[in-house]
């Protein structure tokens, strides 16, 4: 059981400025993430794709937004979970339980969504059998690359991920790169060194080819691909990637009865609290009367929304508003030397 004064689910740039409005106010938080990664859309649709409304920057990128937003949050210490979504929630005793897909348990007085639009889902692999096979031999993405030396891959998907990871794997496993369509889209650099491996007999290249079936049994042992005119080929694979991009799913999040407007949750605008006690929405996910969806909006919100979940984590407390520049207690929790 991890005990914390708040969770925030999602950690893209409103999650972790969370993180930091809570940790100003000395409260600790764990943030938890459907991807692999911190940054949510702004690492996955834009990292590179220039940001012009961030006040005091005049231009800044996704990735560098979030390098920013992690440098000014690592003197709180809150733990990030990746790979890991929020299951189940419940309350005892006037605090939340928590239970996520990996059987972590969490208690909180304070539950902030700040998950976007909901969260990032892999789109897979239109194969049913190979479910049983997941997290164990087919993946969606790549927490740790040292798992798979050795292994026979087949990676399917022809865009920018699918490619760097046929590279990267190619250095030392046996890569199949498969795609449904003949062309790739990738970078320039990255297509030419993708034909330079195929000349050198250092990857296989299957086009325009998809998944068929795959072997019965326990352990993935091979897959059976199939071309547009029919034709089957059987390759070994002790391991399947699947790279064809994300799908925003609110998830269970819409099951937990909380005042829904299409997919968005209806907050109140003093604190940002669902109809829910403790449970507030920041960010895109929440809906409130002149709602615009923007960063500096979501940031505006966490800030509020700290100031809640502090006179619940510190009932016998008494707030008091404090600017940074002059609170000698904040400038401690940050670290700052003097």
């Amino acid at each position: 059981m991890i005990k914390t004064d708040a969770v925030i689910i999602g950690a893209g740039p409103v999650g972790l400025f969370a993180v930091h409005q809570l940790g100003i106010k000395g409260l600790k938080s764990e943030v938890i993430d459907n991807l692999d990664k911190a940054g949510g859309q702004c690492i996955e649709l834009y990292p590179d794709k220039p940001i012009y409304d961030i006040p005091a920057v005049p231009e800044c990128s996704g990735r560098s937004l979030t390098d920013n937003l992690l440098s000014q949050i690592k003197p709180f210490g809150s733990n990030i979970h990746l790979n890991e979504r929020v299951q189940e929630i419940s309350k005892k005793k006037g605090l939340w339980i928590i239970k996520t897909n990996l059987n972590k348990t969490f208690e909180t007085p304070n539950i902030i969504i700040a998950g976007g639009v909901g969260s990032f889902e892999p789109r897979k692999l239109p194969l049913k059998e190979l479910e049983k096979f997941e997290n164990k031999s087919v993946f969606y993405s790549v927490n740790n690359k040292n798992l798979f030396k050795g292994k026979k891959i087949s990676i399917f998907g022809g865009g920018d991920t699918a490619l760097d990871w046929a590279l990267e794997f190619s250095k030392n496993s046996k890569v199949t790169l498969i795609h449904r369509r003949d062309e790739f889209r990738g970078a320039p650099h990255t297509l030419a060194e993708l034909k330079k491996l195929k000349k050198d007999g250092k990857i296989l290249i299957k086009t325009p080819f998809q998944i068929k079936s795959v072997n019965n049994g326990r352990d993935l042992q091979e897959i059976e691909i199939k071309s547009d005119d029919d034709k089957i080929e059987k390759i070994p694979t002790d391991i399947i990637f699947g790279f064809f991009g994300l799908i925003m799913q609110l998830g269970p999040i819409a099951k937990w009865g909380l005042n829904m407007n299409k997919k968005t949750i209806e907050v109140n605008t003093e604190n940002f609290q669902t109809n829910k006690s403790g449970i507030f929405a920041i960010g895109d996910i929440c809906n409130y009367p002149g709602k615009l969806k923007l960063i500096l909006s979501g940031f505006h919100e966490a800030a509020l929304a700290s100031v809640e979940c502090f006179k619940r984590a510190r009932p016998n407390e008494k707030y008091r508003f404090q600017f940074t520049t002059s609170s000698k207690e904040i400038q401690d929790r940050l670290g700052v030397k003097k």
